[in-house]
């Protein structure tokens, strides 16, 4: 019986991005240079961060079917996306960014096979454990995001911001309050 494949996985990985999107929206673009302290990524770098990871994860898997992550240049790949991060892009173009690059990740998961995802990446050695399923990795793409999403909306609360999810939250509790009166 097959709970969770590749439908269900760009499907889920569709709505996290779509609440990605809701707090990048939320945030004003005099804010997306803000950082919560020295050393950490500003709103705008989190955002393209995101999108550098999808591409790294989409030409490993999916452009470079690659097996195994030796010779990866790793240090060369950070230092590229550092610099992706940084560059300078108005709000308007990192919400089109994330837009488009979920999309197209998201259609590349639909259309892939559960062979595909069956298959096995060998890790770096020490790593445990030393091999992983395609499927592993691919959903720890959601994973990340759903992790720096909570980063922004720790921050959208510093900034003042009641996050889209609260206030989703609240006018339900709000409705249901009313249905009973």
């Amino acid at each position: 019986m097959k709970y969770y494949g590749a439908k269900e996985l760009a499907e889920s990985f569709r709505t996290v991005r779509k609440n990605t999107l809701a707090v990048a929206a939320d945030i004003p673009e005099d804010k997306y240079g803000f950082r919560p302290a020295p050393g950490t990524r500003s709103v705008a770098e989190t955002l393209v961060h995101l999108v550098t990871s999808n591409r790294f994860i989409h030409k490993f898997h999916g452009v470079d079917r690659r097996t195994s992550i030796a010779g990866i240049d790793f240090a060369k790949i950070m230092s590229e996306s550092e610099a992706e991060e940084k560059r300078r892009r108005t709000k308007g173009e990192i919400v089109e960014l994330l837009r488009s690059n979920g999309e197209e990740y998201a259609a590349w998961l639909d259309g892939v096979s559960e062979e595909f995802l069956a298959e096995r990446v060998e890790m770096a050695p020490g790593q445990t454990p030393s091999s992983r399923c395609r499927f592993e990795a691919l959903l720890s793409v959601k994973e990340h995001e759903m992790h720096h999403r909570a980063q922004l909306m720790v921050i959208e609360r510093i900034l003042g911001i009641v996050p889209h999810l609260t206030r989703e939250r609240e006018a339900r509790i709000a409705a249901m309050r009313q249905s009973r009166s």
